[in-house]
């Protein structure tokens, strides 16, 4: 792979994670609304996030790509995106978090929209798919806002805080992408 993308759109920047980072990614991460729809630990400590972002070089393997979302205009941090990269089957699961204090804004749905564009111009991936917790919803909303189609519900598949919860499971292939973009204009 080239050297780690930064990808722009109209109000975000999908840069690579800092070591400066550390401090907002535990505060916006740290949150237990955040942590409830995502697989990311609660509480969220520090040293968490410093080794979490340490461990960002799988891009170099060409196994991952995890970006931090950054306001355009502030150079804010508000949240993560990234794919899991499976290259011998050319697809990505696709995952995501904002803090709650940047949801309901179509962020997300932003940030959704340029990593499915990279995935399936820059890294020919044929297929890009996302898992969300039953009772995360909106992000279900986001996936079918950017086209992916609902492929169905993966019942009591994962345990969270101490409960089993159903993942529902939505996926775009790259014809369907590439068909997307050209209706677009």
């Amino acid at each position: 792979m080239d050297a780690f993308p930064t990808l722009r759109t109209t109000r975000l920047i999908l840069r690579r994670f800092q070591a400066s980072d550390a401090d907002t990614v535990q505060r916006l991460a740290g949150g237990k609304e955040v942590a409830a729809g995502t697989f990311l630990p609660h509480p969220y400590e520090a040293e968490t996030a410093a080794k979490w972002i340490a461990q960002q070089e799988s891009f170099a393997a060409g196994s991952a790509l995890t970006f931090a979302i950054v306001l355009a205009e502030t150079h804010q941090l508000i949240g993560s995106i990234g794919m899991e990269i499976t290259t011998t089957h050319e697809h990505a699961r696709l995952s995501y978090w904002l803090g709650t204090a940047y949801w309901n804004q179509g962020y997300c749905t932003e940030a959704v929209q340029a990593i499915l564009d990279y995935g399936f111009t820059h890294l020919s991936l044929h297929r890009i798919y996302a898992p969300h917790f039953h009772n995360n919803p909106a992000s279900g909303r986001v996936l079918r806002k950017v086209g992916m189609t609902y492929e169905g519900r993966m019942r009591e598949h994962y345990i969270r805080f101490g409960q089993f919860v159903d993942v529902e499971i939505y996926g775009m292939l790259r014809q369907e992408f590439m068909r997307r973009r050209t209706d677009a204009r």
